[in-house]
């Protein structure tokens, strides 16, 4: 805030107020001020005149949430998100959240309608993790509301305890059953799924032109699903090395020579999930297992790697996980490590410099 007298004899004011959550420079001259303080009076009425006409205009031009939300998914969600993720976002804002808060302006929406929304879903028996999932949607529109200047806050929204997610993964008994179960033609890709850790929408658009068999290595360039091919998950590709089982799996395949997909269906079309999940679970039969999905042999290429001492860095970038909290669901699964490192504690102590031992800590050395 400023005040100043120009050459003229009139006082002009400068200052900042705050328009649909920007913050605003107003410059002008302060009409009728004849002194300092009546120019510092003026200058507080009409930053006062300008908020208050802000936050109505503001007030006005706030859509129904039902609106917003189309609008959100039809501008922001189409440029942003993969076809997966643009249908989960639909399914939670139609099944949830619309049903909710659809007749209510952005505007009004608070704090209190929120933690309404939470006590019926629990009332529902959601779980924690599925209202969690909602919430985050709900928050991500809002944050785009806000950046597209439709409100001027975004509500808080608080999350609710959730438990540590539950995997399921094969032990290394397990895993070599289901291989020996796998019917001839499904062999290779359950194979692959154990030793390179693919999702399954990666493993059925992977191509020929992503495999090198004399480098022993696999670029995951793209994933299909629901038939819409698009980038994998996390957004970018990957190199996943591979072994020589996998290689030798890989060599055995007569789809080699025609270049294409390196599972596809009858005429060199995509395999669907539906036509995938069979195989997978006659091997599960033949091996005296578990029925499981194809995530789990995701799970079983993580755990395996964790459980022979392979750092969880290496495994993010393995898995294509964009963060390191993904990944760290698989630590536990490795307790040698911790006691590892511990031990390294009594060993002696060198001195980088010199290359003398300079003992153990906590123990003296005989003179």
């Amino acid at each position: 805030m400023s005040v100043r007298k120009r050459k003229d004899g009139r006082w002009q004011v400068s200052f900042y107020y705050m328009r649909g959550g920007e913050r605003v420079r107003h410059r002008e001259a302060a009409m009728g001020a004849k002194s300092r303080s009546e120019a510092l009076a003026y200058e507080r009425r009409r930053r006062t005149e300008l908020e208050a006409g802000a936050a109505l205009l503001a007030q006005a031009s706030a859509p129904l949430f039902s609106d917003f939300a189309q609008e959100f998914l039809d501008v922001y969600a189409a440029a942003n998100n993969k076809p997966s993720e643009i249908e989960s976002k639909r399914m939670i804002l139609d099944r949830h959240l619309k049903p909710f808060f659809g007749h209510l302006r952005l505007d009004r929406i608070d704090t209190q309608h929120i933690d309404a929304f939470k006590a019926k879903q629990r009332k529902a028996e959601l779980a924690h993790k599925t209202i969690n999932n909602q919430l985050t949607v709900l928050g991500k529109l809002f944050n785009v509301a806000k950046e597209w200047r439709k409100v001027a806050a975004v509500p808080r929204i608080g999350f609710l305890p959730t438990a540590e997610p539950e995997f399921d993964f094969l032990d290394f008994e397990e895993a070599t059953r289901l291989v020996e179960g796998a019917e001839s033609d499904f062999h290779p890709m359950i194979l692959l799924g154990l030793r390179t850790g693919l999702r399954q929408g990666e493993l059925l658009e992977l191509r020929w032109t992503d495999v090198d068999l004399v480098k022993g290595l696999l670029r995951v360039k793209r994933s299909i699903w629901k038939g819409k091919i698009s980038t994998p998950k996390g957004g970018k590709g990957r190199d996943v090395p591979l072994s020589d089982e996998a290689r030798t799996a890989l060599r055995s395949l007569s789809s080699r020579f025609a270049g294409g997909l390196v599972f596809p269906g009858k005429g060199g079309r995509h395999l669907t999930k539906g036509e995938c999940k069979h195989p997978l679970w006659r091997a599960c039969r033949r091996a005296g297992l578990r029925l499981i999905g194809w995530h789990v042999l995701r799970h079983t290429f993580a755990s395996h790697l964790v459980m022979r001492g392979v750092p969880l860095k290496a495994i993010q970038e393995l898995l294509g996980h964009t963060t390191i909290d993904m990944t760290m669901r698989y630590a536990h699964l490795s307790p040698e490590v911790g006691r590892d490192a511990v031990l390294l504690l009594d060993g002696p102590v060198r001195d980088d410099r010199s290359g003398h031992d300079l003992g153990t800590i906590g123990v003296k050395t005989a003179k």
